[in-house]
């Protein structure tokens, strides 16, 4: 952990953590007080493949990450400090995927520092922007040990227009999964 981050949780005080997809609806997280939250500079996007929790390597599924450019609705989490290794090794525990960075997230109550999970574009699971087609299929055939794609996929969507999120990407995105389910009759 870098001693930037480090320093959040040895500083006694709750730690931020901004939250843009399965950690909004992850069991071990989502009794943490949460404000939602606007994070400028980055997109919710399906631009990971998973080839162990949503995917195989023979069948890589795809997860969420931040990806530059855009803005992103999500939640500021806030953290008691002792939660922010349990953040840490859930996110950062395999493959390198993701960089974490301590950035602005704008909520109703001001600017808060957070930390966010951005997308590393120079490893090798960057998927980049695919097309939706190839986006859908993945999603829609992805399994791993963390379970299907589609699950994983749908829960975010849902828990996030719960929460009053439109994104209008992912929604596009889950027309084109069902239209290649119904297709596929899958």
């Amino acid at each position: 952990m870098p001693a930037e981050v480090a320093a959040t949780r040895d500083g006694g005080e709750p730690v931020w953590v901004f939250a843009y997809g399965s950690l909004l609806w992850d069991a071990q997280i989502c009794d943490a007080a949460a404000e939602p939250a606007l994070l400028r500079g980055y997109h919710r996007s399906f631009c990971l493949y998973s080839y162990d929790y949503r995917g195989t390597p023979a069948n890589p599924g795809l997860t969420l990450g931040l990806d530059r450019g855009g803005s992103c609705r999500g939640a500021a989490l806030r953290l008691p400090a002792e939660a922010l290794d349990r953040v840490w090794e859930r996110e950062m525990s395999g493959r390198p995927v993701y960089g974490a960075r301590l950035l602005p997230v704008r909520t109703a109550k001001g600017v808060r520092r957070a930390l966010a999970f951005t997308a590393l574009r120079s490893c090798p699971d960057y998927a980049g922007t695919l097309s939706l087609d190839e986006a859908a299929r993945r999603i829609l055939t992805g399994a791993g040990r963390r379970g299907t794609c589609r699950d994983y996929f749908e829960n975010t969507l849902q828990h996030l227009e719960q929460l009053g999120f439109a994104d209008r990407p992912l929604r596009r995105l889950a027309e084109r999964v069902q239209a290649l389910a119904e297709h596929a009759r899958v």
